[in-house]
């Protein structure tokens, strides 16, 4: 096997070069040199895990430990050689298949074929499409078949899984509720609505007896065959063991692979000096007490898993805040999904932010991309082509220009190139005030410190 270099961030201290080696069950009944200590940058117990495993190098032969993709810890991994990242699939199986497929990373029916590959997906599995359930078996599935051959499939925590868990089910389609539905369906759901009246009487005595003739179509409306096991699946409030709710809780909030840390939303300024493991905590956490009321990391319009500013969305994200937060990981770019790019895998901050939100699923168009890493560099992969990513702000249009060249039948972004060239006075041409369909408005934005910590 060739000799590769991978370099091994060390925070604000730098880097180094190593060479290395290369479903009834668902519901129930009805490395080898750092700088000196004194000039070492320690930020963070992410850059001392690191500048422990470095250390170790001193004293045995740096290829003999990297010779292999190295798990630290939970949250953090180096020496990976292909890492393929997907964004958010809102419940289109095919699209996500399609992806998987171009990236090499399953074959025509559906097996793993990546090898040693890790595959991140970045949250938002649920919701918007019909293919729900179907794409967490597939992730289950493949998750199994990876790891035999060496490989990792990570899946992460968005905004609408854990929506999903806390009982918003705004967003979760016909089709969806219909493929939870199964024969005890109709009784699942009459008992329920007894509960319901029997509740009302007792509590709102005034209501139920005004309640108008149609009211039992309203509500069957409102709570189509296949609702009540949907939330025995997701809601813990109804099920503790819910199989997707189960799902959720394992997924984690981010992950760190290489020089590259993956999650939904973000990191703002006010969880800049978290853990990666402090927020995947603080997740579950509030995941099992599934109180949507009371504020969590979970509903935080600056948290990780709904934060836009690092996307364009204003207030966008200061680039101090951006390079605070790099420096406190160790790691050299943060990648991230949740606000779609209706295309194109596209770098923020001269190549330091990568979004991998193309609108994958048919609701926001079925834009198929991932973004890939191996050892030559990163790159941008759609099914017609893959792109290397730009190593700065300046080389985006002629970047934009080749993706429009994959995908001419894209009208938003010809338009994106439009408004790079030709900057409206007082924008940049890829910065955006609309506020997303699933954001509250109610909620204005809060100042943000440059890099805080939250409890």
């Amino acid at each position: 096997m060739p000799e590769i270099s991978r370099r091994i961030p060390l925070g604000a201290a730098g880097e180094k070069k190593c060479t290395l080696a290369s479903r009834a069950a668902r519901f129930g009944n009805p490395g080898s040199f750092v700088r000196p200590p004194a000039m070492t940058s320690i930020r963070s117990p992410e850059t001392r895990l690191r500048r422990s495993a470095l250390l170790l190098c001193m004293a045995l032969p740096c290829q003999s430990i990297w010779a292999a993709p190295h798990k630290i810890d939970d949250y953090h991994w180096d020496h990976v050689d292909r890492v393929v990242a997907i964004g958010d699939l809102h419940g289109d199986y095919a699209s996500y298949v399609k992806a998987l497929a171009a990236a090499r990373v399953i074959d025509a029916h559906g097996q793993w074929i990546g090898g040693d590959t890790h595959l991140v997906q970045l949250g938002d599995v649920p919701d918007r499409g019909d293919d729900t359930l179907k794409i967490i078996a597939h992730l289950k599935k493949l998750s199994a078949q990876a790891r035999a051959k060496g490989g990792w499939v990570h899946t992460l925590l968005g905004n609408h899984e854990a929506m999903n868990t806390y009982g918003d089910l705004r967003y979760v389609t016909a089709g969806d509720f219909a493929a939870s539905a199964g024969r005890d369906s109709k009784q699942w759901r009459d008992s329920y609505y007894e509960n319901v009246l029997a509740d009302m009487k007792k509590r709102e005595p005034e209501r139920f007896a005004s309640l108008p003739p149609d009211f039992r179509e309203t509500w069957n409306a409102s709570h189509p065959l296949g609702w009540v096991e949907h939330q025995r699946a997701w809601n813990p409030k109804w099920n503790p063991q819910g199989d997707d709710y189960e799902w959720a809780l394992q997924d984690q909030v981010a992950v760190q692979i290489n020089d590259l840390v993956f999650l939904h939303g973000g990191i703002s300024g006010a969880y800049c000096q978290n853990s990666l493991a402090s927020l995947t905590e603080m997740a579950r956490a509030a995941l099992r007490a599934s109180d949507p009321a009371t504020p969590s990391v979970l509903t935080d319009e600056n948290g990780p898993l709904w934060y836009r500013g690092l996307a364009g969305v204003e207030p966008v994200a200061a680039a101090e805040t951006v390079q605070a937060v790099l420096e406190h990981l160790g790691v050299r770019h943060m990648v991230i999904a949740h606000t779609p790019t209706h295309g194109a895998i596209w770098p923020r901050y001269s190549g330091r932010v990568i979004q991998v939100d193309t609108g994958m699923s048919a609701f926001y168009g079925g834009h198929v991309a991932w973004l890939e890493e191996t050892k030559d560099g990163l790159y941008a992969g759609y099914p017609a082509g893959r792109i290397s990513l730009p190593a700065d702000d300046a080389g985006r249009i002629d970047y934009l220009k080749k993706v429009i060249a994959l995908q001419p039948e894209n009208a938003d972004l010809q338009k994106q190139l439009s408004a790079l060239q030709h900057p409206a006075p007082g924008n940049d041409g890829d910065t955006t005030k609309a506020v997303a369909a699933d954001a509250d408005p109610a909620k204005a934005p809060a100042a943000l410190p440059i890099c805080g910590i939250s409890p």
